[in-house]
């Protein structure tokens, strides 16, 4: 017996239904993306190893799926790394390519290779799947899309303050109402690490605060000190995750306690003028919370940073994030291009819009006409009049073969098209068709003229 076909863990795959559901997102998103000036571009599925490696962190860099080399990939290999066992040096070796990690390197890489063609400041936005291998879990997928906006070649903060509105517009128009918007800036950070003493620490400090809701606070206290951060250190910075009051009140106490640090300061700095504008000209449906404990753990931001939380109620990692990057393109040669973007996570929003139902009034493209096959000259008059109306951009089909008019009008049915056509003997001789509502049952005879009437009016 033939094993059952199967799918590699955390890759999925997606019914009519589903499809149909997830282009809604897709098409809300890039509406929006589109409304704030923002232009497409896509990149390659995979990378020279080169281009990704090293951005990400020793932990993400350990998620980026690798492409063997074509043909004998051991053929060049080192037999002592072979008998060492020694898996990077032999990766190195036998692995020129890997799977894209998320959608910001490749953008960095191509505005670099581009950079002549392109105009700066340069907004764009990029719909397309990244791979990671990660455990796979709810809402954590090994294969996955995202949608990125981010321009590059400008240090303004209006930027920052239009993806939090961007955001919201977004969430408003999917009608996914009470997202959280988390906003930080890495340069509070950088001023936390140099007022606890661990200024040289600050990727290992970043790292394990990034795992917080996920281990807890003990959880990220063991991970620090497991990387050399001091106790002192760790009970010092406590204080400082315990913030109360608004958004303006919480800047003031860092303020305060960051008075020392210059670094800080300008993050708090920026963060004042985010928050007060956002909060100055209003969100429709989403608040904007600053969060001190907010990380994320790629090293390449440098500046704001923001995640997206789902409704309260709903158990979801985060939906959205991104953050500034001042010199991404840097490692690539282009020096002092600051860049500035965010990321929706398509499949986790697919999984929030599930659990609330909100993909209620979203209906699957189906033909509005079915034309029943009662043989090939009947089928011959149908194809004409199927080629007028879809010309006038009505949604018609024909039944293929001439099977059983009882499994012919199941299938209409089953699709839930609500009109056939029937073209028998006496339509054929009198060149009409008989329209039938699948709804009522009700039924007309009509020339074409009239069916063409008829079915644009429905």
């Amino acid at each position: 017996m033939a094993q059952k076909p199967s799918i590699p863990k955390g890759t999925r795959d997606f019914s009519p239904k589903e499809v149909t559901q997830r282009n809604y997102i897709f098409n809300t998103i890039k509406e929006v993306f589109e409304l704030y000036g923002f232009q497409p571009i896509e990149t390659p599925s995979f990378e020279n190893s080169t281009t990704l490696m090293g951005k990400y962190g020793d932990e993400g860099d350990r998620l980026i799926f690798k492409i063997l080399n074509s043909g004998d990939y051991l053929d060049k290999v080192d037999e002592t790394l072979l008998s060492a066992k020694d898996s990077l040096k032999v990766t190195n070796q036998i692995s020129e390519k890997a799977l894209r990690y998320d959608l910001t390197v490749p953008f960095a890489r191509y505005v670099v290779q581009h950079q002549n063609d392109i105009v700066f400041p340069f907004k764009r936005y990029q719909m397309q799947p990244v791979w990671r291998a990660d455990r796979p879990q709810k809402g954590r997928f090994r294969e996955f899309y995202q949608c990125d906006a981010d321009v590059v070649g400008s240090k303004g903060l209006w930027q920052e303050v239009e993806f939090v509105q961007l955001y919201d517009a977004v969430f408003s128009k999917l009608h996914l109402v009470g997202t959280t918007i988390k906003i930080n800036n890495r340069k509070i950070l950088a001023g936390i690490a140099e007022i606890i003493g661990e200024k040289d620490k600050l990727i290992d400090f970043t790292v394990a605060l990034d795992k917080l809701d996920k281990i807890g606070a003990e959880g990220v206290a063991k991970e620090m000190l497991e990387k050399g951060i001091s106790k002192k250190a760790i009970e010092k910075v406590t204080p400082l995750f315990n913030l109360q009051g608004s958004n303006v009140d919480k800047l003031n106490q860092l303020e305060d306690l960051l008075s020392n640090s210059e670094v800080g300061k300008q993050g708090v700095a920026d963060l004042k003028f985010v928050v007060s504008t956002v909060e100055n000209f209003g969100l429709q449906t989403a608040s904007l919370e600053l969060d001190v404990t907010l990380a994320r753990g790629l090293n390449y931001y440098t500046g704001a940073i923001i995640e997206v939380s789902a409704p309260k109620g709903v158990e979801m990692g985060s939906i959205g994030g991104g953050g500034r990057y001042d010199d991404l393109t840097g490692v690539f040669g282009l020096k002092d291009v600051s860049g500035v973007g965010i990321s929706f996570g398509l499949d986790r929003i697919y999984l929030v819009l599930e659990e609330l139902n909100l993909f209620k009034d979203v209906a699957l493209p189906t033909p509005k006409v079915l034309f029943l096959n009662y043989g090939e000259k009947e089928a011959t008059l149908c194809m004409k009049a199927l080629m007028v109306l879809r010309a006038k951009g009505i949604k018609t089909e024909l039944y293929p073969e001439s099977d059983k008019l009882k499994k012919q009008m199941h299938y209409a049915n089953r699709r839930e098209i609500p009109f056939v056509v029937m073209v028998g003997v006496n339509e054929l001789e009198n060149n009409n068709f008989t329209l039938k509502n699948m709804h009522t049952g009700d039924q007309q005879i009509c020339n074409l003229e009239e069916l063409l009437k008829i079915t644009t009016q429905l």
